[in-house]
């Protein structure tokens, strides 16, 4: 192709193994080190440190400096939405780098893509305030109901701040294969739960580890 964006450049960001590791492990929406990240791809530090150069210019991720140090974060969410498509289609078509154990079932059910709540409780949730009339529309043309926005008001999740992300947003789920929430709404909504007590991340994964009655409350909170 010619004309329009190149997406062989951004594919061939991604499609190295070492990189692609280090963006998976951004999606838990922490900011971490290069040596950290080294960690995470099983790379040398000076290894990495190229591959978060390219990545850097490439415009996926982005580097915050707190005096000799620096953090790395994906760019935004459009960045983690299309890591997390490629993980689904990945998934679909077998590429799995692990065998199945008992972390697995856990990802499935909840955890956190980059700022929100993802597996099958994120769809769930999503579905469910679709079919509430909460959020009206479809695809990527969603949007709070007037009567959504004073349910999410009266919970306490404040959407006023400014912010280039979208207030509402889908986001295809790699594990179900059908959408759930992002944008601010779905970020709301997961620093919610944190909030409330209902849920809590291991260290070191993406997992979304809810109490005993924190699910059950969760459920209730949003009627799902």
């Amino acid at each position: 192709m010619k004309d329009g964006p190149d997406i062989a450049r951004i594919a061939n960001l991604i499609g190295d193994p070492g990189r692609a590791n280090m963006l998976a492990a951004l999606m838990s929406g922490k900011a971490l080190t290069a040596g950290e990240l080294a960690s995470e791809a099983g790379i040398r530090g000076q290894t990495a440190s190229g591959h978060l150069t390219r990545l850097e210019e490439g415009g996926l991720i982005q580097r915050d400096r707190q005096g000799r140090h620096h953090y790395f974060r994906l760019a935004d969410g459009d960045v983690a939405q299309v890591l997390e498509a490629l993980m689904g289609l990945a998934a679909k078509n077998g590429q799995l780098r692990t065998r199945t154990g008992p972390r697995d079932p856990e990802l499935r059910h909840a955890r956190v893509c980059y700022n929100h709540l993802a597996g099958n409780l994120g769809v769930l949730l999503y579905d469910g305030l679709k079919a509430r009339g909460v959020l009206v529309g479809e695809g990527d043309d969603i949007a709070l109901s007037d009567a959504g926005r004073a349910e999410m008001a009266a919970l306490g999740i404040d959407l006023s701040a400014k912010s280039r992300s979208p207030e509402c947003k889908s986001c295809l789920d790699w594990s179900a294969r059908r959408s759930h929430l992002a944008g601010r709404l779905g970020r709301g909504i997961l620093d919610h739960m944190f909030a409330q007590g209902w849920a809590s991340r291991p260290e070191g994964t993406r997992i979304v580890r809810f109490t005993g009655l924190g699910e059950a409350a969760f459920r209730k909170a949003f009627n799902f």
